[in-house]
Order: C-alpha cells, then structure tokens, then sequence
C-alpha cells in the first residue's frame, strides 16, 4: 500500500515524511510552475515533460498533446496570455507514487487575452479570484499530463458575462469560500426557497 502525503502548500518545502521520490515529483512540479509562471520559458517547460506529454484545461479543453503541440499552445497562447499580476496561493498538495494534486486560488485582473481560458473573450478589466485543481501523472522521471479543473461559471459571472441573479452560481465568493471555511454555506439555497 502506498503512503500518501497531503500537505498544506505554504509548508510544502519544510514538510516531513515524503519519501525521496515524493521529494523528487514535488521538485520536478515545482520546476515545471517556475519556468510557466516565473522565467516564462517554453522550452524549458517542455523540457520538465515526456515526448508525448498532453495538457487539458476541462472547462474550455484547451491544451495539447504532444511536445509539438504543446509548444505551441505554451508559446502561442499560455505563456504570452498570462495575466501580470496573476497569483497562485497554495490550499492544498496530495502526493502518491506517481500523481501529483494541488488545489489553489488563482487570483488575477483580466487585463490580456487569455485564450487558454477565455477563448475569445477581450480583456474587461476586472478582478478574478477562482478556485483551480490540478491533477499531475508523472511517467519516466517527467510530467506525462495535466488535468486542470476550475469553475468556469465562477470567472464569467466575475467578467460579466453571467448573471449570477438569475443562475444557480456565483462568482468570486467560491474562491474566497475555499479560503475561509467560516462563510456562510446554501446561500444559493437560501436565495431559491425565499424566491418561491
């Protein structure tokens, strides 16, 4: 049986009990965030992946698969279409043997495009904060794929384009749920018994 560890992200680096091959996938995901979100490197994300290596983001299914793929929806598209002030703050990591999960909030102001997310959709200007699940299979020392879950509901009610007065969704209270456990659940709820 397999040992696996969550841990909360902001003490990932000082947890205890990982075995050495959770150290080793922990690092490798680690690098592979850097080069997307910090050095903006294409090549260098690839070079964390194996050749036939595939990314789905589920609610829009944009990706690839495949190094030449991903390249250029890496180079094209991921890479150049991220937000400036674009924040990932860590809820949770879970890691087995060969997966990797990480739950964040992905907080950001929809100042680009971002067809990797909203395809499509000219920057509004306004403030994002949504929850974001990410499934990572590791094969041969490298990332074999991405599943990336998040509320799409959530970031169009925040961009405007759903109203969440007349849908059973909401906006950016999801993201700042899953940061405070201490706001009021069944609002959704509470809001369709009082409207009949």
């Amino acid at each position: 049986m397999t040992k696996e560890q969550t841990v909360d992200k902001q003490a990932v680096q000082a947890t205890p009990n990982l075995t050495p091959a959770q150290e080793a996938l922990q690092a490798l995901w680690d690098e592979h965030l850097r080069h997307e979100f910090a050095t903006h490197n294409t090549e260098d994300t690839l070079a964390t992946m194996v050749k036939d290596a595939y990314v789905n983001h589920i609610p829009v299914m944009t990706g690839g698969v495949g190094k030449p793929a991903l390249r250029e929806f890496y180079a094209k598209y991921f890479i150049p279409q991220m937000p400036p002030d674009l924040e990932l703050t860590p809820i949770s990591r879970t890691i087995g043997t060969d997966r990797l999960v990480d739950e964040m909030v992905a907080k950001f102001t929809h100042t680009v495009r971002m067809d990797w997310m909203l395809p499509g959709i000219a920057p509004t200007g306004k403030r994002v904060e949504v929850a974001v699940v990410t499934i990572v299979q590791f094969r041969d020392g490298k990332l074999a794929h991405e599943h990336i879950y998040w509320d799409q509901a959530s970031v169009l009610v925040q961009i405007g384009l759903l109203d969440a007065g007349k849908l059973p969704v909401v906006g950016v209270d999801s993201a700042r749920k899953l940061m405070n456990r201490s706001l009021p659940s069944n609002t959704l709820i509470d809001r369709a018994s009082h409207s009949n």
